[in-house]
């Protein structure tokens, strides 16, 4: 559950099958076209990710590259595969303000609503109060409620009413201010249930997962175990942590999924194909949280001048990060199956590496 001199070119680590042959298993999943040609790519996104081992100290990496020519996967180290499934922890969040906006778009609610309307009683004690908070300020994370994974280090399983619980047994933060909170989303999660009279997981199967046909997605509940396939995931200690209860985040980062639908998420979200417009400037517009955030949406602006929307996650054994351009024409994803990147400065050095112009 996230908050958002070494050469260059040589040979990634631990690929296993030629480059031409993953374009081809990459395009497949994501319904594209494979890149016209089958030479080695020398994009520096694909030569930075064996630095995701050396000096990011993850077990092994892989990203999946989407644009107009085609898609582009490229791995370092060995357990891990383009098609497993993983944990995406906080990336659920996209999800979930996804439909929250659909619904306002619908008309089933308003960002303006306060939490108090939806969930009448629920955010009272220590100087929290549900009727001063909107659902604009669950989304954008200026409700200064209290992070309830602070106090369980998102190990410790909790229901959507104990999370919210802990939560309010703290004092707020400066109301206004941006500061994320993965209870803000738990809250979301309570508020679809109230408004729909179904799950949020299940709202976002039959609004995004299947008109998307994202078939290696899903929230999986209490379910510990990973679906096949899979590889391991590790702890920062190294212990395996492929075994896990998502009740952890919840409706915070519960969901578990595939580089190749992560791409694909992002690229019809962008694209405009989950929104109508006016839900989607909303969801890019950042001035709320000045400038840190959207609505389930991170912008980071690169030293090139150009600005990717997405998000990332972390969870017990899993990092990932997901950007794209407006208009879902280029789209990256990558990850590491451990729970942090040792060297956070690797980060925008791959996503600028990927989205800028090379000279």
């Amino acid at each position: 559950m996230a908050r958002p001199a070494t050469p260059l070119f040589r040979t990634l680590l631990g690929v296993s099958v030629s480059l031409s042959l993953l374009g081809l298993v990459s395009a497949a999943l994501l319904g594209l076209a494979p890149m016209a040609s089958s030479a080695p790519s020398t994009r520096a996104s694909s030569t930075l990710l064996p630095l995701l081992l050396t000096r990011g100290k993850a077990p092994a990496a892989a990203l999946l590259a989407h644009e107009a020519t085609g898609s582009r996967y490229a791995q370092a180290g060995q357990g891990i595969a383009v098609t497993d499934h993983f944990r995406a922890g906080s990336i659920t969040k996209s999800f979930i303000a996804t439909v929250v906006l659909q619904l306002a778009a619908e008309g089933q609610l308003s960002l303006a609503d306060t939490v108090e309307r939806h969930l009448p009683g629920l955010v009272r004690g220590a100087g929290n109060d549900g009727r001063a908070l909107t659902l604009r300020s669950l989304l954008t994370h200026t409700s200064g409620l209290y992070d309830f994974t602070a106090e369980t280090g998102g190990t410790v399983p909790v229901t959507p009413l104990q999370a919210v619980r802990i939560a309010l047994t703290h004092p707020p933060a400066e109301r206004g201010r941006y500061s994320y909170s993965n209870t803000n989303y738990v809250l979301l999660g309570l508020v679809i249930e109230q408004v729909t009279g179904r799950s949020y997981a299940t709202e976002a199967e039959r609004r995004i997962i299947a008109p998307l046909g994202l078939t290696g997605t899903s929230f999986p509940g209490s379910r510990i175990s990973l679906p096949f396939p899979h590889g391991p995931a590790y702890a920062t200690d190294g212990t395996d942590v492929t075994e896990l209860d998502p009740r952890v985040a919840g409706a915070a980062g519960e969901l578990v999924t595939t580089l190749a639908d992560l791409d694909r998420f992002y690229s019809a979200l962008l694209g405009g194909r989950l929104l109508p417009p006016r839900g989607l400037r909303e969801m890019l517009d950042t001035r709320a949280a000045h400038g840190s955030y959207g609505m389930g949406l991170i912008p980071v602006k690169l030293p090139c001048g150009t600005v990717v929307w997405g998000h990332n996650g972390r969870i017990s054994g899993s990092y990932v990060r997901s950007a794209a351009t407006v208009g879902g024409r280029r789209v990256l994803t990558f990850r590491v199956n451990t729970t942090a990147i040792a060297d956070p400065g690797l980060e925008p050095r791959l996503l600028a590496a990927e989205f800028c112009p090379r000279t």
